[in-house]
């Protein structure tokens, strides 16, 4: 996203980039989420404060440990970023100390040595030293492990340990004074020595084995060395750095019979292997006393192996692959990192979750034979919530004001395990306009073509807890068809749903009994009527605002719908791609379509006289309208690769793909536009801005403006606050207002960019049409060559006088012919 000066809110950012720390007393997490480090408190699991000033990812996090009871450096960390530089904390102030450039992007580091106090500029301690994994402009070798001197900001001398072809995750054991990387089927370790200085001899070792190596750990106490592979095999090496030869005939040669499963000239004295898991590990770690390995993978299962008796205790249906391990100095404290962007924190020894730090799940896999049906979320605009499909058949309700999740609901049942041919997804999700109610739609796939089936849930939400339960289900709700789209009717509780079967239906909610005890009652849903239009597709719906018109698109026409009778009012448009989403906007005075294809249209009809008013030829992803503003409305474009060229080439923004634009219904000229990443399967929606606890209140008008939300491709989001925004944005518009001819929509304030830079200049085009003479207006309902089809069409009480019609009507049956004069 592009700064401007609008006021913005991230969020959804991953807890589970890079491995957390513990504060010294146990009592605080600290997380590198994005560009940030959040601090949780360990016995709530909320947020209580963040680090901020880093400008790229923060990927490693050091806790300075208390080296006294009564040290006052009991709140201090190090922190490492990708925007290249390092930075020193107080984080019970929050307080920056210090910034140390290195120029080169970090993915790693740690801090061996903590004998000395580096905060204090006049410390006479011996110097600090960090050991980074940086990338470096190279073509084969980018990765890099380095010594650097915290205290006098400079590399060590020799500081280069080694180079890799990609930058590798660096593994310390502070109390061995061992640290290493993976390196494709090596393990690469360095034994330090008990006083770190500039040119301290640091001893090589070199582990071999026959696998991809995925996940490494250090004994804390003895020189034994615990490595996974991609295989799910665990190897433990013993007596590393110890290595001991026999004299045959007068010359040194290594004792192979002492040395089992040890591969060559490794240095070690034995190898022995582990195996439980089915795929990688991911997770090794040894308990503070050395007794125990913990383990965790692909599985979502935490295993806990007894060393000396290889006897093993799990913890199964985490739900996720796991990430990361954390012990703290309360020993009956530790956390798990999963893949599902959650942070668990676990009573030891008895492996109990006591609380998660769940930030928004990432997006789930969908095959290509679904693709076109899915939907990634749904927005409840009143309560600020969106809902997430997610892996193991769940939606996440998740609060975009306070970044964190509310619930969870388990649309179906199903333990993770990895590998599992996937047999149902969970293709779409739809709120409705007051938050109470929720409809899924499930899919099971069919196996060699044979057994498919579509379902269709509707959920009552909990008002206490925002949860939701279930209420009905619908099996095959439109025969053997895919449904394509949900909408709820505004004020009634009324359901419709499309289908790619070429109908569409109402439903209803109805008790299905109705005993005396109303705790008793239960509600259930039945179909109140079908529709269809010539067997097209039915592929989007939308209600008008007073609920008294259905839209719904039949593949590449829009029919209007009386939705309580059932009957056909009226067939507007005909696009050359299918339209995939609707929206009535001012007041219902509008209707905004969006078709995709390679001939994508964003179309916006009047509905007074049933016309298209104005039109452009751009692909759009999501479109939202102000909930406040009836007028008013935003969509989110995508750019193609031409235009995403130029406008990276002249805002600057390699990433840029698409562009959130905000429109007044009755004025083709965009009031906005802000570029944005990601913009493929993302989505934008206007939230109901009825508190300012998100943002400062710095202004005292009564009336607040939406916020704006936009959610990536990848569950990313940003809030605008619209009270705040500066709209100065020139932008130039690829324009079909009424026909087929490119024209030019510039917006006179701004400073430059939009869709100039995407298109360059086009040649103008007056768009003022005559009102008075219904000929020259705008595109009628459709679009023909016989205009005395049309003439009639449309609503009614807003056809012009009889007068008017009659005229224009005999003017159309007489043919016009070309004259020619002969001198």
């Amino acid at each position: 996203m592009t700064e401007t000066e609008t006021k913005m809110i991230r969020g959804g950012r991953s807890v589970v980039s890079a491995p957390p720390a513990f504060s010294n007393d146990a009592k605080k997490l600290l997380i590198c989420t994005g560009n940030t480090i959040s601090i949780f408190s360990t016995s709530t699991g909320l947020q209580v404060t963040e680090l901020e000033g880093h400008a790229s990812a923060v990927t490693s996090v050091v806790v300075v440990p208390s080296l006294t009871p009564a040290s006052k450096i009991l709140c201090y960390c190090w922190t490492a970023s990708l925007d290249g530089t390092i930075r020193y904390w107080d984080f019970s102030a929050p307080e920056l100390m210090k910034t140390i450039s290195i120029q080169f992007p970090i993915f790693c580091m740690v801090i061996p040595n903590f004998s000395c106090q580096p905060a204090e500029s006049g410390s006479k301690e011996g110097d600090l030293f960090a050991y980074l994994s940086i990338e470096k402009q190279k073509i084969s070798l980018r990765g890099q492990i380095c010594k650097f001197n915290l205290t006098k900001g400079r590399l060590a001398g020799g500081a280069t340990l080694a180079e890799t072809s990609d930058p590798e995750l660096i593994t310390v054991c502070n109390s061995t004074r061992f640290l290493g990387i993976r390196d494709k089927r090596k393990l690469r370790l360095w034994k330090l020595t008990e006083k770190d200085s500039e040119r301290a001899n640091i001893k090589k070792i070199v582990l071999h084995h026959t696998k991809k190596l995925t996940a490494l750990a250090f004994h804390p106490s003895e020189r034994i060395v615990a490595a996974g592979d991609e295989t799910g095999r665990i190897l433990i090496w013993r007596g590393v750095g110890n290595l001991t030869f026999s004299v045959t005939n007068g010359r040194l040669t290594k004792s192979e019979e002492d040395r089992p499963g040890v591969r060559g000239d490794d240095d070690a004295n034995s190898c022995t292997t582990l195996h439980w898991h089915s795929a990688e590990v991911n997770l090794l770690f040894f308990s503070s006393d050395g007794a125990y390995l913990y383990s965790g993978g692909k599985e979502g299962v935490f295993v806990l192996w007894h060393l000396d008796t290889g006897k093993k205790r799990f913890l199964p249906r985490i739900g996720s692959p796991l990430k990361y391990f954390l012990n703290s100095s309360d020993p009956s404290l530790a956390s798990i990192s999963c893949t599902d962007n959650r942070v668990h924190l676990l009573k030891m020894p008895s492996m109990e979750i006591l609380k998660t730090i769940s930030g928004i799940k990432p997006p789930s896999f969908v095959p290509k034979a679904i693709a076109s049906s899915y939907s990634r979320f749904a927005f409840d605009t009143g309560a600020g919530l969106v809902a997430l499909l997610t892996e193991n058949y769940c939606i996440q309700l998740f609060s975009l004001l306070d970044d964190r999740e509310i619930s969870e609901v388990q649309v179906c049942e199903r333990n993770h395990q990895p590998g599992d041919e996937i047999t149902v997804i969970i293709t779409m999700v739809a709120i409705s306009p007051d938050g109470s109610l929720m409809s899924t739609v499930e899919n099971r796939l069919p196996e060699e073509e044979i057994g498919g089936l579509v379902c269709l849930k509707f959920w009552e939400c909990q008002p206490l807890n925002k949860d939701f339960c279930l209420s009905t289900i619908i099996y095959e709700p439109h025969r053997d068809a895919s449904l394509s789209a949900i909408a709820f009717h505004p004020t009634r509780r009324i359901t419709v749903s499309c289908s790619y079967g070429g109908d569409f239906k109402v439903w209803v909610e109805t008790n299905a009994a109705k005993p005396r005890d109303k705790l008793l009652q239960k509600n259930g849903w039945t179909c109140h009527a079908v529709g269809s239009y010539k067997n097209k597709p039915m592929t989007a719906a939308a209600f008008c605002l007073d609920g008294s018109v259905l839209a719904v698109a039949a593949e590449t026409v829009i029919t209007l719908w009386d939705p309580l009778k059932n009957v056909l009012i009226s067939v507007i448009g005909d696009s050359l791609e299918p339209i995939v989403a609707l929206s009535f906007v001012s007041s219902s005075e509008y209707l905004v379509s969006a078709s995709r294809g390679s001939n994508a249209q964003l179309s916006i009809w009047k509905m007074a006289n049933l016309s298209l008013d104005w039109s452009y030829k751009i692909h759009i992803e999501a479109l939202a309208y102000k909930p406040n503003d009836p007028s008013s409305f935003a969509v989110l474009a995508i750019f193609t690769e031409a235009a995403k060229r130029s406008a990276c080439n002249k805002i600057e923004a390699p990433d840029v793909d698409g562009a959130i634009l905000l429109f007044s219904a009755a004025d083709p000229v965009p009031v906005a536009t802000w570029f944005v990443r990601k913009a493929v399967g993302g989505g934008i929606a206007f939230l109901n801005n009825k508190s300012q606890d998100a943002f400062e209140n710095t202004t005292t008008n009564d009336k607040k403006e939406p916020i704006l939300v936009y959610m990536n491709g990848d569950h990313e989001y940003v809030l605008f606050d619209l009270d705040r925004s500066t709209h100065s944005i020139e932008t130039v518009i690829s324009s079909s207002h009424g026909d087929d001819k490119s024209t030019t929509i510039q917006q006179t304030a701004g400073q430059g960019g939009g869709y100039l830079a995407m298109y360059g200049e086009l040649p103008e085009f007056d768009m003022k049409t005559n009102d008075n003479n219904p000929s020259e207006s705008s595109t009628p309902i459709v679009p023909s060559g016989r205009p005395w089809e049309t003439i009639f069409s449309g609503s009614t009480h807003s056809l012009p006088p009889l007068t008017k019609l009659c005229a224009s009507f005999l003017e159309s049956l007489l043919e016009m012919r070309s004259t020619t004069t002969v001198e």
